[in-house]
């Protein structure tokens, strides 16, 4: 029913602390203080104290404490702690509603929510029951409702709703009508048929029911609406097929009508009118989102004073003011002025309440049904309406309007789009702190909606940074602790969107809600994907924070994160809980994140069962995590044990015409495994090469990167080299080289030919006899050929005939410096190679092919740049290969080419430095 945003982005909090509503008890606990040091004996509370005590909690905590003790137990029962329960929020069933009986004798006051809940209500025996309100009602039946009807004949009160009761027919309304005598306030939406008779019985046996809402029903008998002669509110919104001729005509003659609803349907302004005109008592006629009356521009209603028209084209606070205080001033808490106002006016104590209640249900409904052309209203007046309801003394119009404030502001749940001018427009006028202030409630389902409003607003970076600064963050950290999973669930999605924020991680983590995130996982680890898929987004937007994910691992977060990866069925849990491991893998102290999700047991096996999963979300998370757990030596062999290899290739041989995110990450993956040259053969033999050839033709810059660095390590091995020409993919290499707006991707292409044709694959050629191997090493030579040429295009791109002139003839090193910082590709200092890989280079440095050699000593430069990642590494390996004598032959030949021997005494150089650093150290 409601619209929820679904993310895919301080000091330490002590507990709950339990605010009560009366400050004169507080008095008294701390009278107690000085007498126990600090502490506090409860069991010598006064009695007042602890029935206020246990009035903030749920009922199952309520029944649980008052189990401590004989004075408790004693106290626990007193009447006026179960004149009232709140039951939506738990799960509610004939056995617990036995347990609840003999504390519910004089229950007067019940809330609940769905079908079972319903069925258990007359197990309480709460025969003194006055006002019964459900939620979640599709399910209930006429069999189950005449039941609770006939067991509550005192009932004064019965509203379903606002999710359509489509099981209940006429047939129940009927029965409600015999059996309620006392009846006053009859609300039920999404009625298929309201007809003549059980309306007629109701105007017959209950003769005090002055307010009915039947809401969103699909047909009602006007006719017999006017025959309910004691109504004095009636509300008919969103219900359709009304015929407005006969309303016109009947209801104006209504005797006691004082306020009625007929918003969101098809009236038009001369029913409208009529209605204004002719009925006596008539003071507020609510006609919000009806499409017919808007469309007449000359339509107006000022004519008509004492009489208060609400519309999307009034000014609503004006004329609430003028129908409260009888002046023309204008406010938007006029509702709390009139609550704090001295007023005897008993009509207007009776419409306020009746008022509130009604518009929070349009203002919600038409939240959750977005339509055109109401953009300036909700911006001018809508938001600013729910923030003055979110004051009201009813604590289900709060509600509303805290939902209505969570729904209105989205565009698109599914991609966390919402409306910035709407969100900006409600923390303008103060409703981050209203919201927050409805998020301390003890009351849970306040708690709830006001969770998912902060949640919803928080994806406006603004908002999000004003939720902070009112102290949001230790707000939600706390609710998430929350025994209510629904609570829970909605302070985690608060976290969830605020920790996309790079200035919120750490508030979150000092605020305890790390910890908090982790816990959820375990507590409902077994039920209730949303707060699980809610809790692993947050965990995953905080993982992505080095100090964070060192947090998250300790606070148990890998186990959590891996269980959820392995056991739930969700696919939103496993997309998030994936995204978590990834980040996890990426980040941390030293890295040892990496090892730990590595070393958990199941971890690997899950990630790539994951990738197999039908929902891509899941599949390209699943293959990120394996790309940035196969940076661990030991995890890239455990990745490749647990069937990893055949998964990936299986997954980029399925993902041509998939997202380019997960075609980098499935090329990022095969990268990552092929760096083992077992793995790389591996990966060739499974048929790995064909698809990582048409990533490479990918138009996405990232796919670029990704399948260029696994050609690169696939060609290295010489059976791999030969797939590649015979997949076509010296061509797919050749344009990646020449064409590719990143440097990487042209660099590693570029290396990749260079592996391919530096003769290795030649001799591996010359061993198979056949005749298909004499065709394929004649179109050897012409693929030899172009890769060349584009090799030494590549190599000339960075090169300047000036600083190279310069480089030539001085040996001083700011000529030097100079090539360097041209020659200079910033991404390539990330790169890791092996010994085998930099002997390979420091042998091509002798290759008889200039083209060859310029190519080597130019990617030997790259990876001794001083301040690369690997520099230190890659110069260690080559001293202990000697290269110095290579790189000063290469360096002095007089046959070389320019390139080569001004890019080998770079290459001298860096290594020289690289020498001292490590003596230094």
């Amino acid at each position: 029913m409601n619209r929820r945003v679904r993310r895919k982005v301080a000091r330490k909090n002590k507990g709950n602390v339990v605010q009560s509503s009366f400050p004169e008890d507080q008095d008294e606990v701390l009278d107690l203080e000085p007498q126990r040091q600090g502490f506090v004996d409860w069991k010598c509370l006064p009695d007042d104290t602890v029935i206020q005590l246990l009035s903030c909690l749920s009922y199952q905590d309520r029944a649980s404490l008052s189990s401590t003790c004989k004075t408790w137990r004693s106290l626990g029962s007193s009447l006026c702690l179960w004149s009232s329960l709140d039951l939506r929020s738990h799960r509610f069933d004939a056995g617990m509603a036995s347990s609840l009986a003999p504390r519910c004798v004089h229950l007067q006051k019940l809330r609940f929510r769905g079908a079972e809940s319903a069925d258990a209500i007359i197990h309480l025996r709460a025969r003194n029951l006055r006002e019964l309100s459900g939620d979640y009602c599709r399910k209930i039946t006429d069999a189950t409702l005449s039941v609770i009807v006939a067991r509550h004949e005192l009932l004064e009160s019965l509203q379903l709703g606002p999710d359509f009761c489509e099981r209940i027919s006429s047939d129940a309304i009927k029965a409600i009508a015999h059996c309620c005598p006392k009846l006053n306030k009859l609300r039920l939406s999404g009625i298929r048929d309201v007809n003549a008779d059980a309306i007629n019985a109701l105007a017959k046996h209950c003769p005090k029911l002055t307010d009915i809402g039947f809401i969103d029903c699909l047909n009602v008998d006007e006719v017999a609406l006017g025959n309910v002669l004691s109504v004095r509110f009636l509300s008919v919104a969103g219900t359709s097929s009304m015929k407005w001729g006969v309303v016109s005509h009947l209801w104006h003659k209504l005797p006691n009508l004082i306020g009625l609803d007929v918003s969101r349907t098809d009236i038009g302004p001369s029913a409208l009118l009529r209605m204004l005109s002719l009925s006596q008592n008539l003071r507020v006629l609510i006609a919000l989102n009806c499409p017919i009356l808007e469309e007449d521009t000359s339509f107006s209603a000022s004519k008509y004073k004492n009489k208060l028209l609400i519309s999307l084209r009034t000014d609503i606070f004006k004329g609430l003011a003028s129908l409260l205080f009888d002046n023309t001033r204008r406010g938007n808490n006029v509702f709390l002025d009139w609550r704090t106002s001295k007023n005897n006016d008993k009509d207007l104590n009776e419409i306020i309440p009746w008022l509130e209640w009604m518009l929070s249900h349009t203002l919600l409904r038409s939240a959750e049904s977005p339509q055109q052309g109401l953009d300036s209203f909700w911006v001018e007046q809508g938001g600013a309406l729910l923030l003055s309801l979110m004051q009201s003394s009813q604590e289900d119009v709060q509600e509303r309007a805290a939902t209505g404030l969570a729904t209105f502001v989205v565009i698109d749940d599914e991609n966390a789009s919402i409306d910035c001018g709407r969100a900006e427009a409600v923390m303008r006028d103060g409703g981050i702190r209203l919201l927050l202030g409805l998020a301390k409630s003890w009351r849970e389902g306040l708690q709830s909606e006001a969770a998912k409003a902060i949640a919803n607003l928080s994806v406006n970076a603004n908002v999000a940074k004003a939720v902070a600064e009112e102290g949001g963050i230790q707000i939600l950290a706390g609710l998430a602790r929350s025994m209510n999973k629904l609570v829970a669930e909605e302070a985690a999605g608060g976290l969830w969107n605020l920790s996309v924020g790079e200035e919120h991680k750490g508030a979150i983590a000092e605020a305890g809600g790390i910890q908090a995130l982790v816990d959820l996982i375990f507590k409902w680890s077994s039920s209730g994907d949303g707060v699980l898929e809610r809790a692993a987004g947050a965990l995953a937007n905080l993982a992505a924070d080095d100090k964070c994910s060192t947090e998250v691992a300790l606070a148990g977060g890998v186990h959590a994160l891996v269980m959820l990866a392995r056991n739930c069925k969700f696919e939103g849990v496993q997309e998030q809980a994936a995204r978590a491991l990834a980040n996890l893998a990426a980040h941390g102290d030293s890295n040892s994140n990496n090892a730990a999700v590595g070393q958990e047991a199941g971890a690997l096996e899950a990630l790539v069962q994951l990738t197999c999963s039908p929902h891509e979300g899941v599949r390209q998370e699943a293959a990120g995590a394996l790309w940035n757990l196969s940076f661990d030596d030991r995890n890239r062999e455990a990745i490749a044990a647990a069937g990893g290899v055949q998964a990936l290739v299986a997954l980029a041989q399925a993902c041509a015409n998939a997202s380019p995110g997960l075609q980098e990450r499935a090329a990022g993956a095969l990268w990552g495994l092929s760096v083992s040259e077992t793995n790389s053969v591996a990966i060739g033999r499974e048929g790995g090469v064909a698809p990582l050839i048409a990533l490479a033709r990918s138009e996405a810059e990232d796919v670029h990167e990704t399948a260029a660095g696994a050609l690169w390590n696939l060609a290295f091995n010489a059976s791999n080299a030969l797939r590649i020409v015979e997949e076509g993919g010296v061509s797919a290499l050749v344009d990646l080289c020449s064409s590719s707006v990143s440097k990487m991707a042209r660099f590693m292409s570029a290396l990749a030919l260079a592996y391919m044709f530096d003769g290795r694959m030649d001799e591996y050629a010359l061993v198979v006899t056949s005749s298909e191997s004499i065709s394929k090493s004649v179109s050897l030579d012409g693929a030899r050929r172009m890769a060349l040429k584009h090799i030494e295009a590549f190599v000339l791109m960075f090169s300047d005939l000036q600083a190279f002139a310069a480089a030539a003839a001085s040996s001083a090193p700011a000529a030097l410096a100079q090539v360097t910082e041209g020659a200079r590709i910033q991404e390539a200092g990330h790169l890791r190679c092996s010994g085998a890989e930099i002997g390979r280079f420091i042998t091509m440095l002798r290759n008889p092919s200039s083209i060859l050699k310029a190519c080597a000593a130019f990617a030997l430069l790259q990876f001794t740049i001083p301040g690369g990642r690997h520099a230190m590494h890659h110069a260690s390996l080559m001293q202990s290969l000697g290269a110095s004598r290579v790189l000063r032959g290469a360096a002095a030949a007089a046959t070389a080419p320019l390139e080569a021997k001004i890019f080998a005494r770079i290459v001298l150089r860096n290594l020289e430095y690289h020498q001292i650093e490590q003596a230094l150290a």
